[in-house]
């Protein structure tokens, strides 16, 4: 029986490193590294890419740097998801839009059709994005394919456990969340997204980059979790593709053996929520 048949997909983290403030030269890498892993892996299902990897933090220079509309972005994008029939998340990019600059996730199915856009609801201070980017509006869920949906998350957002479990109550099977996190939190970040999993009984896929921008370094340890909260893959420190199997009809078995959803009581809780 094929993966297919059984439900199953295989997902690669492109654990990739970013050139500050080139976004010509990171174009060609994430392209090399995305034509690596179909090439590895050809019952590849799930390509997710790193946040703001066409630019990286390179937020003095980002109205002259961002893609316009996120034109060549989405087109590259698309095209690649279509040829090599995958899907792709284009983890997350400096857009400029209406005069003003997000920090956006594109994602397209394997027929290269786009299944949502999500502005990064939550500016990280620490790294002053709150300076030069707007925020987003709202949350977004989009399907992917073997009954895949999927709620979209950029790094910092997963800070908040109300976005998370808002979109599992919305129909979210997976929180996929492109990042760029920092040394030294790196416990941070395998709890949060550990809990992520476990609070939600869904599937938490994580893309993380690594190398240095500017001042800051980044650890990788692109991670996969299951349902459980139990590990599927996990990357390393350096450059690498990250792949593992993920099942989505087990976040129904997992719901359905321990029923969290429906012993909520949103009627005690402060605000009704």
């Amino acid at each position: 029986m094929t993966e297919k048949q059984q439900g199953e997909m295989r997902v690669a983290l492109i654990q990739g490193d970013i050139q500050l403030g080139d976004p010509e030269a990171n174009h060609k890498h994430m392209q090399t590294l995305l034509e690596r892993a179909v090439e590895q892996y050809p019952d590849l299902g799930l390509a997710v890419l790193p946040e703001m990897w066409n630019t990286g933090y390179a937020l003095t220079q980002i109205h002259e740097l961002a893609d316009p509309e996120g034109q060549k972005s989405r087109e590259w994008l698309s095209a690649f998801a279509q040829k090599h029939q995958i899907s792709i998340v284009g983890g997350s990019i400096a857009e400029k839009r209406d005069g003003q600059i997000y920090n956006t996730m594109y994602a397209y199915d394997r027929e290269g059709k786009q299944v949502t856009r999500y502005d990064k609801l939550h500016l990280f201070r620490l790294m002053d994005e709150e300076k030069y980017l707007q925020p987003g509006a709202e949350p977004e869920i989009f399907e992917l394919q073997n009954g895949l949906t999927a709620g979209a998350s950029i790094c910092y957002d997963i800070r908040f456990p109300e976005l998370a479990r808002t979109l599992a109550l919305n129909g979210a099977k997976a929180l996929i969340v492109p990042a760029e996190w920092p040394k030294p939190r790196l416990h941070h970040w395998r709890t949060l997204l550990t809990a992520r999993a476990i609070e939600n009984q869904m599937y938490v896929i994580a893309c993380n980059r690594v190398g240095k921008g500017g001042e800051t370094e980044f650890f990788g340890h692109s991670l996969i979790i299951d349902p459980w909260g139990e590990i599927v893959a996990e990357g390393g420190e350096g450059e690498e593709i990250v792949t593992g199997i993920i099942r989505p009809s087990l976040v129904d078995e997992v719901r359905g053996r321990i029923p969290v959803f429906e012993d909520r009581r949103p009627g005690v809780y402060f605000g009704g929520k």
